[in-house]
């Protein structure tokens, strides 16, 4: 009988590595493998060099009916089942703390940022300090036209004081308007509210000259401005630090948020607070915009960002500048009602009608 047990050549093991043949290494073998690292040791230090780029992210909202966010004195409040809520970017870069090259990337791959060249948020030759002084600044400015505003349309008087804190280049009141120069009068009418400046001018017609009673230190004098303006509405070319006396006392608390962007809904959370009707009822409204003390929305930077952050915190509509619809078209999220305002008129309007579940009227950006 065969013994299987004592066979003398043995079939030999696969994974055996005396079986296996090595490579000589070469000259190119070294010089190939130099290479691949180097490649990937260049390829990682890029990633964190840094670049002349800013990057825009959906930052957090805030509603302005929770929290104790506006206080009102003075004056009965009411309670609201829905929100209002102010919309932020969150931007990555800037003067002294530069994007790396892989946020860069990362940012052109998500739809919900947009990556810009830095000049295009930030003023050239500013610090970080310096565009943060500014931009609470801003937010201060924005708190004040927004109550203005928001306190003009409930039919309030609002006392102003209308400094003049300059006058635009090439237009009629350049040179013949002072820093410091209070406007006190308007074609011989008394100018004592912002509203009334503005109300004046409206029945200006473009072109025309308008006599503007003055103080300037201790003298009063009358100065004739040529007005300016697109067709629609006379301008006089002054920049005006109104001084509010407002007859209910406002104070809005918010941290970590600069500019001017919230004062739309700011003063939406005004009028919410001080009327009984449930505007809102229920319902969970974003939105963005500036607020000029006469009631007009303007446009913001940032919009494509801020619609994305409404969507994240549970917004089904969004209250945007009719000056943003370019941006905002192409860009809104699914789940998101886009609603064009161009006046806190409009859009005090609009959240009683989506509170009234008549929102699918609403104008739109198209």
């Amino acid at each position: 009988m065969r013994d299987l047990q004592h066979a003398s050549h043995p079939e030999p093991s696969p994974f055996d590595d005396s079986q296996v043949e090595v490579a000589p290494i070469t000259r190119r073998t070294v010089t190939l493998g130099v290479s691949l690292l180097a490649t990937a040791v260049l390829a990682a230090v890029a990633l964190v060099v840094p670049t002349p780029y800013a990057m825009r992210s959906p930052g957090p909202t805030e509603d302005t009916l929770g929290r104790d966010l506006i206080q009102i004195d003075g004056a009965r409040t009411y309670e609201s089942t829905g929100q209002l809520r102010l919309t932020t970017v969150s931007v990555l870069g800037g003067p002294g703390y530069p994007m790396m090259s892989g946020q860069v990337i990362q940012g052109w791959l998500d739809p919900r940022r947009s990556v810009l060249p830095v000049e295009a948020v930030f003023p050239e030759a500013t610090t970080k300090e310096e565009q943060q002084e500014v931009s609470q600044a801003e937010m201060v400015s924005s708190q004040e036209s927004a109550t203005a505003a928001a306190l003009t349309e409930l039919g309030y008087d609002v006392p102003a004081v209308l400094d003049v804190a300059g006058t635009e280049p090439g237009s009629g009141a350049e040179g013949k308007l002072n820093e410091g120069d209070v406007i006190e009068e308007f074609q011989g009418e008394p100018v004592g509210t912002y509203a009334d400046l503005i109300d004046g001018l409206a029945e200006t017609t473009p072109g025309d000259d308008v006599t503007l009673g003055v103080q300037r230190g201790n003298r009063t004098l009358d100065v004739t401005i040529t007005t300016a303006g697109n067709g629609q509405r006379a301008v006089l070319g002054v920049f005006i630090d109104p001084h509010y006396d407002f007859p209910v006392d406002v104070s809005i608390e918010i941290e970590n948020i600069g500019g001017p962007s919230a004062g739309t809904m700011f003063a939406l959370g005004i009028i919410d607070k001080l009327t009984p009707e449930d505007e809102a009822d229920g319902e969970i409204i974003a939105g963005t915009g500036t607020m000029s003390p006469e009631g007009t929305v303007g446009a913001i930077g940032g919009i494509e960002q801020k619609l994305y952050g409404a969507v994240r915190d549970d917004a089904e509509w969004f209250l945007a500048p009719a000056d943003n619809c370019e941006q905002v078209v192409g860009n809104v999220p699914d789940g998101l009602n886009v609603v064009k305002v161009a006046t806190l008129a409009e859009a005090r309007d609009a959240v009683e009608q989506i509170g009234r579940g008549e929102g699918a009227d609403l104008p739109t950006c198209s």
